[in-house]
């Protein structure tokens, strides 16, 4: 069936229900937000309370121009929100700051000096300089505070015999030789690290300040996400201990005695499931331990995360949202209120990141918190206060107190957004191809007028399982600002939508997906907003994989950019860092080579009319910047407009400042060349 019959069949009745985020601000002094505007945009994280409610810790993280880098300070605010006060000295990048049980000191992680390796500092709330409380010689991964005394948890990754070998020779002043990696682990590369070797993460327990730490955890297995017990006996900790960690996603929680032996501490399985459990969180009489956990094992990227309940003296988990069919976060771990009869956590649920409250004996699950936004992280004081960072259309993240007398309570980017006039930002629901309801955000340009048409730019998400949400996003505005509608759809594989929208794109890439995209834009075309002469595509990770797939499918959209994409997969099996999870969905390539080149759109390429830039990282194992070449030579070969722009010393996320503003200028530069030219009249021309 050709594309432009699969768009005109699209069933495209848009719901009566409409959501619109009006832009209210005051015109006058205003103006668009620019690229300078982005980089000044500073973001906030690491909401923590003090343990006498007064205080909220959290870091702001913003970019140095000169030194053409991003850095975090620590900051806290009070909870009446009166008083704001910097912690940490501006020289050097601080972040995760953590209150001792006491609420005395404030731990963070800093490197300082240059090549420094991260440890974990700590403040003196009375007064004085911050002091070095560890000096681990390949620095510390993370830490967490004992909940009863000053010892510390710390996740520490073993020396490599480099790195020993490389110290060995400074200290004898002679030149660091380079060696072959010699390599024997199936899983052998990662993003950001490099080439894998046989060291693994550990826990380890510091006693004080000065003292050496004491290894927890041990064997070739990764151990991450440990937790205290409130009582201070035990830790539990994440970890996959399979006899070939390598080759599944199965992580466990288990739990470890703190011991003053000299005896290794013997670890114990608390869970058993094949699939992921993480994110343990203790109840407040040690007792039950709250977690994560995916239980569907086909497509394991594509299931529900669900809560899970379990005693931590063993015996049968239980899931206390089996039913809810939407996916609680395991980035933020779960909450038990003071009481312990219920839990808190973060819930996606279409476009809205909430904060919901379940019941532990009845499951009944209440939301505390639930707007058009995006709920970014939470912590609770120990009389049930709510902090949390929120972010919405119109205003990026803050914090705020959600309970009582609701306030924000800082204020990072209140200045700056007074000067700028946004677009208004539109949620609306319509029927794809065979009748499913997706929804996509719409961004107008600021000011636009309705009679009007305007080019459009289709940015799709990566993944596949995540969501557009309701949270500010500033790359959306400043393409609105610009002149263009920007459509954001929520296509199948998403989450937010349920487990059966989500598996929509299991093993079918470029299928649904697609339909729910060419359907999306073609509700923003029959509304009068978008012009279907003048449209452009861009993504990046998955969004940028999606891309292609449009594009080899449809000649509708005048430029695209795909970053970090691919089209022939095959040769991403080893090459790339994800050989897991393309078995678990794809299956091996060689056993399903129909699959493998069937939805590969890379033979598709050589017909492609849409001119596309190809962009990505030089140091990207997440998806290697050969894809983008293999595909920028296909258009080259065959005449087709096209651009290959490689961000040297980068992986899979562009960071270093200069190269953000380029490539944002870029993309706006190729839009600008081949999909806008004018704006044209919904009824006639103009």
């Amino acid at each position: 069936m050709g594309v432009k019959r699969l768009v005109t069949q699209c069933v495209l009745s848009i719901v009566a229900a409409m959501v619109v985020i009006s832009n209210a601000q005051a015109q006058n002094g205003q103006r668009n937000i620019t690229l300078e505007d982005l980089q000044a945009l500073r973001h906030v994280s690491d909401v923590k309370v003090s343990p006498d409610g007064k205080w909220i810790a959290y870091s702001i993280r913003s970019i140095d121009q000169k030194k053409d880098r991003s850095g975090s300070q620590i900051f806290m605010v009070s909870s009446d929100g009166q008083s704001t006060v910097r912690l940490t000295d501006p020289q050097y990048s601080a972040t995760s700051p953590l209150w001792s049980f006491d609420g005395r000191y404030l731990a963070f992680l800093s490197a300082r000096g240059e090549g420094g390796k991260t440890q974990v500092w700590t403040l003196d709330l009375r007064g004085g300089e911050a002091q070095q409380q560890t000096d681990v010689p390949q620095g510390v991964d993370d830490f967490s505070w004992s909940p009863v005394d000053e010892s510390m948890l710390l996740l520490i990754r073993d020396r490599s015999e480099s790195d020993l070998r490389a110290a060995e020779a400074r200290q004898k002043g002679e030149s660091v030789k380079p060696r072959p990696w010699t390599i024997d682990r199936l899983a052998f590369k990662k993003d950001y690290v490099g080439y894998l070797d046989d060291t693994h993460t550990h826990v380890y327990l510091l006693p004080k300040r000065g003292a050496a730490p004491v290894q927890m955890t041990f064997g070739n297995f990764d151990d991450t996400q440990p937790a205290w017990s409130p009582d201070g006996r035990n830790i539990a900790f994440v970890s996959n201990r399979t006899k070939e960690p390598d080759a599944n996603l199965n992580t466990d929680i288990w739990v470890v005695p703190v011991e003053s032996t000299a005896k290794a501490p013997v670890a114990r399985q608390l869970t058993t499931s094949p699939s992921q459990d993480r994110s343990p969180a203790w109840s407040h009489d040690s007792k039950s331990i709250a977690y994560v956990a995916t239980h569907n094992l086909v497509g394991t990227s594509y299931g529900n995360e669900e809560l899970m309940l379990v005693a931590a003296s063993g015996g049968e988990p239980r899931s206390l949202t089996h039913e809810l069919d939407r996916s609680i976060s395991s980035w933020i771990p779960p909450v038990f209120a003071g009481d312990d009869k219920s839990i808190y956590v973060e819930l996606e649920d279409s476009g809205e990141v909430h904060l919901a409250r379940i019941d532990v004996k009845t499951r009944k699950i209440t939301r505390p918190y639930q707007e058009r936004a995006r709920l970014v992280e939470f912590d609770l004081d120990s009389r049930g206060g709510i902090y949390a960072i929120v972010s919405t259309p119109t205003v990026p993240a803050e914090i705020y107190r959600l309970t009582g007398d609701r306030q924000q309570l800082t204020h990072i980017n209140t200045d700056l957004m007074k000067q700028i006039r946004l677009g208004d930002v539109e949620a609306v629901t319509f029927k794809s191809r065979d009748g499913t309801p997706v929804e996509q955000f719409i961004y107008t340009p600021p000011g636009a007028d309705r009679k009007l048409r305007y080019p459009a730019i289709v940015q799709l998400h990566g993944g596949p399982v995540m969501q557009n949400d309701y949270g500010f996003n500033a790359i959306a505005q400043f393409f609105a600002a610009n002149g263009y509608v920007v459509l954001l759809p929520n296509f199948r594989g998403s989450s937010g939508y349920g487990e059966e929208f989500s598996k929509g794109a299991y093993a079918a890439w470029g299928k649904k997906d697609v339909e729910d995209v060419l359907a999306g834009v073609q509700q923003a075309v029959e509304s009068g907003i978008a012009d279907r002469d003048r449209l452009g595509v861009g993504g990046w990770s998955y969004g940028g994989i999606l891309g292609v797939q449009v594009i080899t499918q449809t000649p509708m959209f005048k430029g695209a950019i795909v970053g970090a994409g691919e089209a022939l997969y095959t040769p991403n099996y080893g090459a790339d860092m994800w050989q897991v999870l393309w078995e678990s969905e794809f299956g091996l390539p060689w056993e399903r080579r129909d699959l493998w080149e069937g939805l590969s759109p890379y033979y598709k390429l050589p017909k492609v009319t849409t001119p596309t830039m190809f962009v990505g990282g030089k140091e990207d194992l997440n998806v290697p910047i050969a894809n983008a070449e293999g595909m920028y030579a296909v258009l080259r070969r065959v005449g087709i407009p096209t651009q290959l722009v490689i961000y040297p010393g980068e992986f899979h996320v562009v960071q270093r400042p200069s190269f953000q503003h380029d490539l944002a200028t870029r993309q706006l530069e190729w839009f600008d060349k081949y999909v806008k030219s004018g704006v044209r009249g919904g009824e006639g021309s103009h």
